[in-house]
């Protein structure tokens, strides 16, 4: 929050001074306001004065001119030099203190302004720190670490000098500040507590966390397993005292604690470290481990259940965790189905199907075919992904259809045999019918009308013999001889014979219609 404005002046007048206004303008869209003396930088001698007292507002924009004076004669003002503070200033150097203590560096970082009572960066949490180590030697080796306000800086040699400085940043504006003066402290030797623990190892799955360390001690040791809440550390000042013990975890003798309970914010951090008592009540701190939970978590394998309907195969899926809902809200969870049929034949094709359900659908199945399936769920926004579940067959049914169409088939065929049966049945009998027309007629004509217009009654199919023709020759004179009592006599003869069944073998007397009218026509 200090702000120097510094200027040229190229004359060679004497006994002059400078005197600087500015205008602020808390909205961009209002109108000019009127210039103000700036506070600092009235009737100054040197090119350069300090306004801090005049700049409350720090993200207003300003505008500043400088004109120079001696006695009642002054100078044009300077071009306009337009600034908002926020943007144009600089981060300070933080200030450091260090603890050279065990073989390792304790440091302590105050942020910039922290011994200001108006402060332009807020929040002071936003504020991180690189950290520039080296040993104190012509050919040292440039260390760049990130640190905390607080924080333990390890991995060095002992009893050796080491120089440092830090220089504090806010990456969310983009911003880089001076480094601070450096520092030069020396190591001390390291000592080693047996009964320390060691080996701090946190295994996670679905969502449940366990510390795991080990024990080099051989002795009688208890042990208290304390967290610290990740947004803490970020803050300035020491918080050795907001270490907190996990529930159930005190004093305990086993080498491993569940600290599931404590993991309240999935998206926060969080800093585990175990405490030792000795049975001659000496304690020992092991090194501190960081959790982010969801990086932290190995994700479990999902469980399945298959079933059949026709030809379909339908996978359901139990998400990792079962009801813990931090699996599927947060890891975004994708399923990879693999399945392929259970058969000797080592090259079957395994097929893979992917998936953001937790139910799918596989057809295009062989019936009567035993097909396993296994599934791992994985999450593309963490790149993590789980085994494969265990693995499940089940058995197509047999093909429906088959059946249907050996039936339609049979039916089909039935019906062809039939109609074709009954089509030569059809035929047949027609045939038969023309045989016995031909060759066994149902009625014989009378032997006295055989020789007589017999070839009326002969068969059409058959050629019929052919008979010598007589001529015959009327003579109309016979006509007129002809006794009319004769005729009428031959008819009632005619007439009388057919009454009493007789049939006469004469042909001048046959009781048949035809002859009767041929006899008629003859006689006509």
């Amino acid at each position: 929050t200090n702000f120097t404005l510094r200027w040229n002046y190229t004359g060679n007048d004497t006994n002059v001074t400078f005197s600087a206004e500015y205008q602020c303008f808390g909205d961009l869209k209002t109108s000019e306001t009127e210039w103000k003396e700036l506070p600092g930088c009235q009737n100054v001698t040197d090119t350069e004065c300090d306004f801090s007292s005049a700049i409350t507002e720090y993200y207003d924009n300003h505008l500043v001119r400088v004109r120079a004076e001696r006695k009642e004669d002054k100078s044009p003002w300077s071009s306009v030099f337009e600034m908002i503070p926020y943007v144009i200033a600089q981060i300070g150097p933080p200030e450091i203190h260090l603890q050279s203590i065990n073989g390792v560096i304790k440091i302590q970082v105050s942020p910039p302004e922290a011994n200001q009572v108006q402060k332009m960066w807020l929040p002071m949490s936003n504020f991180k720190y690189n950290l520039v180590i080296w040993e104190n030697s012509s050919d040292a080796e440039v260390r760049i670490q990130s640190i905390f306000p607080t924080d333990t800086i390890s991995g060095l040699a002992p009893e050796t000098t080491y120089c440092l400085k830090v220089q504090a940043t806010r990456p969310l504006d983009h911003q880089e500040g001076l480094f601070s003066p450096i520092r030069c402290i020396k190591t001390t030797r390291k000592v080693n507590d047996l009964f320390c623990p060691a080996n701090l190892k946190v295994l996670a799955l679905n969502m449940q966390f366990h510390l795991h360390w080990n024990n080099p001690y051989k002795q009688h040791v208890n042990y208290t397993v304390q967290y610290l809440i990740g947004y803490l550390k970020t803050l300035p000042g020491d918080h050795s005292l907001k270490w907190l013990s996990v529930p159930r975890c005190e004093n305990i003798t086993d080498t491993k604690c569940n600290f599931t309970s404590i993991i309240t914010a999935i998206l926060g951090l969080y800093y585990l470290r175990v405490q030792a008592m000795s049975e001659y009540n000496k304690s020992c701190l092991s090194k501190e481990v960081t959790i982010d939970p969801l990086s932290t978590n190995e994700i479990g394998p999902p469980g399945i259940r298959v079933d059949i309907s026709d030809v379909l195969l339908h996978v359901q899926i139990s998400p990792p965790g079962g009801e813990n809902k931090v699996m599927t809200e947060h890891y975004y969870l994708s399923y990879q189905i693999v399945y392929w049929k259970n058969s000797s034949d080592n090259e079957e094709e395994i097929k893979v199907k992917e998936i953001k359900q937790t139910i799918a659908t596989i057809s295009d199945l062989t019936p009567s075919t035993q097909y396993c399936v296994k599934v791992k769920a994985f999450s593309e926004a963490y790149n993590k992904s789980s085994p494969y579940s265990n693995e499940e067959c089940i058995k197509t049914p047999g093909d429906k259809m088959l059946p249907l169409i050996i039936l339609a088939t049979f039916v089909t065929a039935l019906i062809a045999v039939l109609v074709l049966a009954v089509l030569i049945i059809f035929f047949l009998y027609q045939a038969y019918n023309k045989i016995k027309y031909v060759f066994f007629p149902s009625c014989t004509p009378p032997l006295n009308i055989e020789g007589f217009g017999g070839q009326l009654f002969g068969s059409p199919y058959l050629p019929t013999v052919e008979e010598p023709i007589e001529s015959c020759y009327v003579i109309e004179s016979i006509l007129e001889e002809v006794n009319q009592n004769d005729f009428k006599d031959y008819k009632h003869s005619k007439q009388s014979s057919r009454d009493s069944g007789n049939y006469s073998n004469d042909d001048d007397t046959s009781g048949s219609k035809g002859s009767e009218g041929m006899l008629e026509k003859e006689i006509i």
